[in-house]
């Protein structure tokens, strides 16, 4: 049977009628959307989170983890929006090198901000906690540059919008009229911190991913915006205490279905098969990330102990070899001012690691040289 998630309400734009859809509040008032549903599931979520957090311990700075961690979910929720820039892009303008699709790199960068200003946000006792204004907040940072300009940063949508299609006549999904979109938000902000409901908290992030991209609230970047409440939601709730896992990777490689799945939550009613496919994604992603960690810690200590091994290192060369994780593109300048040293000390440290084959140098110039922890940088792009 059918359920309705919702009433469709008349918009109208450019003159042309169209039937948008206004989602019901949060919590889906159907009794077959029970805590104890899910439980096996969400707790195969838990026990993958528990263990990511345990295995991060392997490796000598959580900071390390995160870098890469954090990069990988602001490139791969770009990519699903169609952004081409790759890992070793972003890397590349970190160290200031020429990057050619300068605009994706920018929208890459600025998730990346609105990410880690939202983080701050709620780290801080004096910060936003989850609410309008701090989605309207990361959304202004998200949009900020050249592409982003006449789509309204940081605003709530004034006109109508849609998904798939020209226009709201033959879209795929027509959301709630502009009208609407102010109340819906803070319905779903009171869901959010009221403590009415017994789902758990996984299942929650679930259904007001889902709510808010129904709701649709931007002209621009809401499937970014929706991706980055996930992990904030997992921040809020203390799901994970490092953002260690990217989901996005999941949502990328099952694209279709994830789009499936929100859309059928519209059209029959079906939020348990979005539930399910969102706690199969964590419990996969985390996975995922648990799995590069013991890599990423196996090829640095593998690489770290060749180093300790060679009669050529000195302390310059075991300082760079420790920046490497979260500086994996560089030039002898940027090490020099890392070290805080001179050109021919930051010369001779690079050396020694090339030497080791743990650095490679990539324009085979004799000025201007450029260098990459190679090795590192295609483990974290698989």
């Amino acid at each position: 049977m059918t359920r309705t998630t919702g009433i469709y309400s008349i918009s109208t734009n450019l003159g042309e009628s169209v039937r948008a859809f206004v989602p019901h509040s949060l919590p889906p008032s159907d009794p077959d959307l029970s805590p104890k549903m899910f439980t096996d599931l969400n707790q195969q979520a838990e026990l993958a989170l528990a263990r990511l957090a345990g295995v991060s311990g392997l490796a000598p700075s959580v900071d390390w983890l995160l870098y890469s961690a954090i990069r990988k979910e602001a490139l791969l929720t770009s990519q699903i929006e169609g952004t081409q820039a790759t890992l070793t892009d972003l890397f590349d303008e970190e160290a200031g090198f020429k990057v050619s699709n300068t605009d994706d790199v920018e929208e890459v960068t600025n998730y990346l901000r609105a990410f880690r200003w939202t983080q701050e946000q709620l780290r801080d006792p004096k910060g936003l906690p989850i609410s309008v204004r701090l989605l309207c907040e990361a959304h202004r940072r998200l949009l900020d540059g050249a592409r982003g300009a006449g789509k309204q940063p940081g605003e709530l949508r004034r006109s109508q919008n849609w998904i798939g299609g020209t226009r709201p006549g033959n879209a795929v999904f027509v959301p709630p009229p502009p009208g609407h979109v102010p109340a819906l938000l803070a319905d779903m902000e009171r869901f959010i911190h009221s403590t009415a409901t017994d789902l758990p908290p996984m299942v929650k992030v679930a259904l007001i991913h889902a709510q808010f991209e129904t709701i649709h609230p931007f002209l621009d970047g809401n499937g970014r915006i929706g991706r980055l409440l996930i992990a904030a939601l997992f921040e809020h709730w203390e799901l994970l205490t490092e953002p260690l896992m990217y989901l996005s990777g999941y949502l990328k490689q099952h694209q279709a279905e994830y789009y499936r799945r929100l859309s059928a939550i519209r059209t029959d009613g079906d939020w348990e098969s979005w539930v399910t496919f969102f706690l199969e994604g964590v419990a996969t992603a985390t996975g995922d990330a648990e799995k590069n960690i013991i890599e990423v810690a196996s090829l640095i200590a593998t690489d770290r102990k060749r180093m300790l091994q060679s009669t050529k290192a000195g302390p310059a060369s075991y300082r760079l070899f420790e920046m490497l994780p979260m500086m994996p593109r560089f030039t002898i300048e940027r090490v020099r001012r890392q070290l805080d040293t001179s050109f021919p000390t930051a010369t001779a440290a690079v050396r020694v690691l090339e030497d080791l084959g743990i650095v490679t140098e990539m324009t085979g110039q004799k000025k201007n040289r450029s260098y990459s922890y190679q090795a590192y940088v295609e483990l974290l792009s698989r």
